[in-house]
């Protein structure tokens, strides 16, 4: 039987919280990418190493040094199992299911109901790869390859873009016209203005454009 494609989102973790068991390098980068997200964080892990210890004491995540158990799940948004023992993880896995918590073991597809992408990130700009949790090495490969194409002007430029879409909105009634002037600014030629003259000159450029519409 062919598996449906996944449903991709960005979800918002701010304040919410979500668990990750596990204490090794592994559930570190987990950690450490869930608290950027803002996630309220509780670790579960008997003996975490000194690297999950010190994230947690200077980023104020809650460390839980215990076994696994499902009382510690309870309430959590999503579940991260990063353990090197297999039973572990899928009992994790299990408690979920039947607590209907979304959950991902790492590195093990069949006990995952999200996968986490590759990711590109250039100030509020994220472009995620996915590959359905197949190959994870060819996901990595194509990261490199945008993360060369993408760079941190498109970051502050996304910005400048956010600012100008609220004026369009606040000052051009038409739908129409909101579109157009969107569609005109976002595209190859505005980027290269801006990225030759710079955030004030890229502004200028904007607002005759949008004064100029009709």
């Amino acid at each position: 039987m062919k598996l449906m494609a996944k449903y991709p989102i960005f979800i918002e973790l701010d304040g919410r919280r979500v668990v990750v068991v596990g204490g090794g390098a592994v559930a570190v980068r987990k950690a450490g990418a869930l608290l950027e997200a803002g996630a309220r964080l509780v670790v579960v892990a008997l003996k975490p190493g000194d690297a999950m210890t010190s994230l947690c004491t200077n980023h104020g995540a809650e460390l839980v040094r215990d076994r696994y158990a499902k009382q510690y799940i309870g309430q959590a948004v999503l579940v991260i199992s990063a353990t090197d023992d297999h039973k572990v993880n899928e009992q994790v896995y299990r408690d979920c299911q039947e607590l209907e918590i979304l959950c991902n073991v790492v590195d093990d597809p069949q006990h995952c109901d999200f996968f986490v992408p590759a990711l590109v990130k250039r100030g509020d700009l994220q472009i995620a790869i996915g590959t359905e949790g197949y190959c994870p090495a060819y996901a990595g490969h194509l990261r490199q390859r945008l993360e060369a194409m993408f760079t941190e002007e498109h970051g502050r430029f996304l910005a400048e873009l956010e600012s100008v879409r609220k004026k369009i909105v606040d000052d051009v009634p038409s739908t129409a016209d909101r579109k157009a002037l969107l569609g005109k600014l976002v595209d190859d030629e505005s980027f290269e203005y801006f990225r030759a003259n710079g955030p004030t000159a890229w502004r200028e450029r904007a607002d005759i454009i949008i004064k100029t519409r009709t």
